[in-house]
């Protein structure tokens, strides 16, 4: 971590646990926007703390009314393309207010419906940095499903964290949720998408904000997967944000044991977002009674090792995941150097999402 952006934050952290929310504040504000270089951070570190935010006006509160979407040109690939296959860029606007997307189209879409997978990047990153880094195109191409990656603007946040910890952004109909559920929709009217297997997940900020957006709209997603993310309501403001991150939060995770099937990943050594909240995470979904069944993965080929703790509702199916990767920081397990934020010697976090959000649907059981 930069000297400079570590000593601001950790005056951040003095200042808000006195009670000086404002200095707490400023303090912040010059780690992010100018006491660290964050261009010059490596890969696989992820020394940006999802904070920093803009209040959105009360009229994004208004009802989701008169949405509109344009498709753009296509833009071109990263890697190699296969006849047919696309990434489209676009945006979409309703009532809660606007935002860019690109969307992946596979080979042969459109002769049946397919599945979708929302992606929500974390702070700093952009659609073709995300796309890159997970490889979830990859995976799309060869097992046939649209991925949709909204795009944080800067306008709304400096860096481009989405406002999980808000709480004007974290209900249904209102903010970034009723944008981000609105642009789904607008994509399943516009494509051939299977309405029974819509999935969404992300990483930090956007592994956060994914939880929030499932469990806000459970009749519009089937599944979640949050990588090296938070709760839904263990924030609302600042400090709570920071408390939360540093794993000291008090507050309770609204909706504790949803139902909301959750596949979650976070690194046992992450330092930016505390391992801690990928329990909270996980009761959330299955709630805090539930049976756990523990199994030991080992790496191979000098991978990391993991460990993957399944939770049980009292039916006996399997509500929640949680792989707990041992060695591993704040980056996507398994992603490719071609993105930032990624860990290449975890177990791959993209295939294993995709294996258990496949198992489900909307209406049926696991």
């Amino acid at each position: 971590m930069h000297p400079e952006f570590q000593q601001l934050m950790q005056q951040a952290t003095q200042l808000t646990q006195s009670g000086n929310l404002a200095a707490a504040t400023a303090a912040i504000q010059a780690a992010l926007r100018g006491g660290a270089p964050l261009a010059g951070i490596r890969r696989d570190e992820s020394n940006v703390i999802d904070v920093e935010a803009w209040e959105i006006p009360e009229s994004s509160a208004m009802s989701e009314t008169a949405p509109t979407i344009v498709e753009e040109a296509v833009a071109p690939m990263r890697g190699p393309a296969v006849s047919g296959d696309m990434f489209i860029a676009g945006s979409f606007r309703n009532s809660a207010g606007q935002r860019s997307y690109k969307l992946y189209v596979p080979p042969n879409a459109g002769d049946r419906p397919l599945p979708l997978i929302v992606m929500l990047h974390g702070c700093t990153q952009d659609a073709d940095d995300f796309a890159a880094g997970t490889a979830m195109n990859n995976a799309a191409r060869a097992q046939g499903f649209y991925v949709l990656y909204p795009v944080q603007s800067r306008e709304t946040n400096p860096q481009k964290c989405w406002n999980w910890f808000k709480h004007n952004h974290q209900q249904q109909g209102r903010g970034e949720p009723a944008i981000l559920a609105g642009m789904t929709r607008s994509v399943i009217e516009t494509h051939a998408i299977d309405t029974q297997r819509v999935y969404v997940a992300g990483l930090s900020a956007g592994g956060a904000m994914a939880a929030i957006l499932a469990n806000a709209y459970p009749g519009l997603y089937a599944a979640a997967g949050v990588h090296s993310g938070l709760a839904p309501g263990v924030a609302s403001d600042l400090p709570s944000a920071l408390s939360a991150m540093k794993g000291a939060g008090g507050r309770t995770p609204m909706q504790a044991g949803s139902g909301m099937p959750t596949i979650v990943f976070h690194g046992d050594r992450d330092a930016i977002v505390h391992p801690s909240n990928a329990h909270g995470v996980a009761a959330a979904s299955a709630g805090s009674s539930a049976h756990v069944e523990s199994r030991r993965v080992p790496g191979m080929n000098n991978k990391r090792h993991s460990t993957r703790h399944m939770y049980r509702n009292p039916a006996g199916d399997i509500i929640a995941e949680r792989w707990e990767v041992h060695g591993a920081g704040h980056a996507w397990a398994g992603g490719t150097e071609s993105g930032s934020y990624t860990d290449r010697a975890g177990p791959d976090a993209t295939a294993e999402m995709v294996r258990f959000f496949f198992e489900r649907a909307l209406g049926s059981k696991p």
